[in-house]
């Protein structure tokens, strides 16, 4: 079921996400954030995407990519647990991600087109969950979580990231 998950379904850290989240149908938020955040992106110049608001801050295409590698992670978890394969996952370090990214190398349009894909495929995969994958669980990071709620969290990481930019990249 596509109902937005109950706090237990997900570890408390991600609630701040969850939040972020209208109500609705999760996979058609999913498809209409990700239109809204592309047209937020899409003529950003390379140089302002290399902008960083303070010493030590990501740039904001370092922001980009760390939300759709984030993406990536999440849509792997939702697999594996919709598919109850055996076993928790491991977490993830943002920060190691982002020193081996390479993200200088990569245009920002790039950066979008595969986070555009990612997107399409992800929303294609909750939508073909019956009620039963929805609601499986499994575990990564040492925490539980439902296949329903990282749809959520996926939506809602992007959200709080856009907000992000908005406020201190793109004032």
């Amino acid at each position: 079921m596509r109902r937005r998950p109950d706090p237990s379904e997900y570890f408390e850290y991600y609630r701040a996400y969850t939040g972020l989240v209208p109500d609705g149908d999760i996979v058609s938020i999913l498809r209409a954030q990700f239109g809204d955040t592309a047209s937020l992106l899409k003529d950003i110049p390379e140089e302002k995407a290399k902008f960083r608001y303070a010493p030590g801050k990501w740039t904001l295409k370092e922001v980009v990519l760390h939300t759709l590698d984030i993406e990536w992670v999440f849509t792997a978890r939702a697999l594996h647990f919709a598919r109850a394969v055996p076993g928790a996952l491991p977490g993830v370090e943002q920060d190691d991600m982002m020193v081996v990214a390479n993200v200088d190398a990569r245009p920002l349009p790039a950066l979008l087109a595969e986070w555009r894909h990612l997107r399409q495929a992800g929303a294609l995969f909750f939508e073909g969950l019956d009620a039963a994958g929805w609601g499986r669980e499994g575990v990564a990071s040492g925490r539980s979580f439902t296949v329903r709620s990282i749809a959520y969290i996926i939506a809602g990481h992007e959200r709080h990231h856009v907000n992000v930019i908005r406020e201190r990249y793109l004032p």
